[in-house]
């Protein structure tokens, strides 16, 4: 049950996934958390180190949208100067976001990986909606209110797969 829990893959950093990387894996495209996964939940824009990973991707064909739980606003204002394709108010972890990516991208599960700091929202809902799914290391060490809450049940689960030898994760 909790493997439904672990990621295929957990990298430091967004900018460990390179294109070069996703296409020697046949990846095309890229479902992708914002708050904590690509800036900090309180950062209203992209820093210029993130915008060259998007060009990066956008020059090697990968398409990307990003997939939050947050509001339209905070989405909306994030993603609209970058042009990238968003949704917000996901519901995360349930697969029908998921499945509307893929949908708006054009392409198939096995062409697609889920990016995402937290367990319970973007690798599970990646994981149970048959998904690559890559965990990174959240870039900011505060979180929302219902984030807070689900960093404790992820600090135990993270124990658990480390202890299993499962999971090598390393905390900010």
């Amino acid at each position: 049950m909790l493997n439904q829990f672990l990621p295929n893959q957990h990298v430091k950093s967004i900018f460990e996934i390179t294109p070069e990387k996703l296409k020697e894996n046949g990846i095309k495209g890229i479902i992708t958390d914002l708050d904590n996964t690509l800036v900090e939940w309180d950062r209203p824009n992209a820093t210029p180190k993130l915008i060259n990973w998007f060009e990066a991707m956008q020059k090697a064909n990968i398409a990307i949208t990003i997939v939050s739980n947050n509001n339209k606003d905070r989405v909306q204002a994030f993603s609209d100067p970058l042009k990238i394709p968003f949704i917000f108010q996901a519901r995360k972890p349930m697969g029908r976001a998921f499945r509307k990516a893929i949908k708006d991208m054009g392409l198939k599960k096995e062409e697609t990986v889920v990016i995402g700091d937290q367990l319970l929202t973007d690798v599970f809902g990646g994981n149970r909606s048959g998904f690559h799914t890559i965990l990174v290391v959240p870039v900011a060490s505060t979180d929302g209110f219902w984030t807070r809450f689900n960093r404790l049940i992820e600090r135990r689960m993270l124990d658990w797969f480390r202890k299993k030898g499962k999971l090598v994760w390393e905390d900010k």
